[in-house]
């Protein structure tokens, strides 16, 4: 069995540590993209996404290939939009069953509502609780020793087996 980090990413923070930690403990990656993009920047992009985030929307995904029964531990990675899961995390947690399974997460953000957002994500069907949780500030926009460390710090937790 092993680990998958599934990630959605608008500006490209959540990639770079979707990479950063999928390369540090050998996990699978997974992208997931919505069918309609959302507006990548200005006042589109925060009215568009935080509508979306907000009204609790599940968009249409790109089609991708997981299954769940080949991961003991799934790493999900976000966005946080208005206090929210971005939609498209959403929607891939209600398109897999996920219980029994390990869950970690980690969330990006520009200001706050990552502990909300979690708080959210654990009343997701089939996520019980998070084994560990890992708040980034805009780890590629603005890159920073103490974002690097967290991201090792989430690392050695998750290596280490129950």
């Amino acid at each position: 069995m092993s680990d998958i980090v599934v990630y959605y990413s608008l500006e490209g923070n959540t990639e770079y540590a979707a990479n950063a930690i999928a390369s540090a403990i050998g996990a699978d990656l997974l992208r997931i993209e919505p069918v309609k993009a959302y507006p990548g920047s200005g006042f589109k992009k925060f009215f568009w996404g935080g509508k979306s985030a907000v009204m609790a929307e599940s968009p249409a995904l790109r089609p991708y290939a997981f299954d769940p029964e080949k991961y003991e531990r799934i790493i999900i990675g976000f966005p946080v939009w208005a206090g929210n899961v971005a939609p498209p995390i959403r929607t891939f947690v209600k398109e897999n069953d996920l219980s029994g399974k390990r869950i970690a997460a980690f969330a990006c953000e520009s200001g706050a509502g990552a502990e909300k957002a979690f708080g959210k994500l654990k009343r997701c069907p089939g996520i019980e609780k998070l084994e560990a949780e890992l708040i980034l500030i805009d780890p590629k926009k603005k890159p920073s020793a103490e974002n690097e460390a967290n991201i090792r710090a989430f690392c050695e937790r998750l290596s280490v087996r129950a």
